[in-house]
C-alpha cells in the first residue's frame, strides 16, 4: 500500500515505529548524577520525583505544536435544557410522552465539549438535518474562570 506521495506507508509506519522504540532505549538509560546529596539532607517530596522543564518557564507553542492534537476526538454536546425528575416518573415515561426543561423555546442551547461549556447557539435545520449555528462563544479567559471554581 503506498501514499498520495508514492512512499510505502507500511515502511514509512516501520520507521516512525523504530526512531520511537530508539529513543525510548536512549530515555531509560540512567544519566550519571554529577552530585549526590548527602544522605542526612531530607529533600521534598516535589524536588525527588519532579524534575525542572527544559527551557525554564516559558512555554511556547510553535505553528507545528497544534498539529499534534489535532485528530484528537473529543465529545460536542448541545444541550436544550435540563430537568430533574424521581425514579417514578421515569418509568412512566412511553412513546409520546412528553418531558419539560428548564430551557425557555428560543432561549439559546449551551455547546459543551467533553463536558464544559464552550459556546451557545440556536438549532438550525438544513436539509432536512438539525445543526447549530454558533451565536456566543465562551472566551478562554472565561473558560479558565469557570475551571478554577
Amino acid at each position: 500500500m503506498s501514499d498520495d506521495n508514492g512512499q510505502d506507508t507500511a515502511a514509512v509506519a516501520d520507521d516512525d515505529w523504530g526512531s520511537a522504540m530508539a529513543e525510548q532505549a536512549l530515555a531509560s538509560v540512567p544519566k550519571p548524577s554529577p552530585v549526590a546529596a548527602p544522605p542526612n539532607v531530607s529533600k521534598a517530596a516535589g524536588q525527588r520525583v519532579f524534575q525542572p522543564l527544559p527551557g525554564g518557564a516559558s512555554m511556547d507553542i510553535g505553528p507545528g505544536d497544534i498539529d499534534r492534537v489535532l485528530d484528537v476526538p473529543v465529545q460536542l454536546t448541545a444541550e436544550l435544557g435540563r430537568t430533574r425528575i424521581t425514579i417514578k416518573s421515569l418509568l412512566q415515561l412511553s412513546q409520546g410522552s412528553i418531558v419539560e426543561l428548564d430551557g425557555l423555546a428560543g432561549e439559546p442551547m449551551d455547546v459543551l465539549i467533553n463536558g464544559f461549556l464552550i459556546a451557545q447557539g440556536e438549532v438550525v435545520v438544513v436539509n432536512d438535518k438539525f445543526g447549530i449555528r454558533l451565536t456566543d462563544i465562551v472566551t478562554p479567559p472565561e473558560r479558565m474562570q469557570k475551571l478554577n471554581r
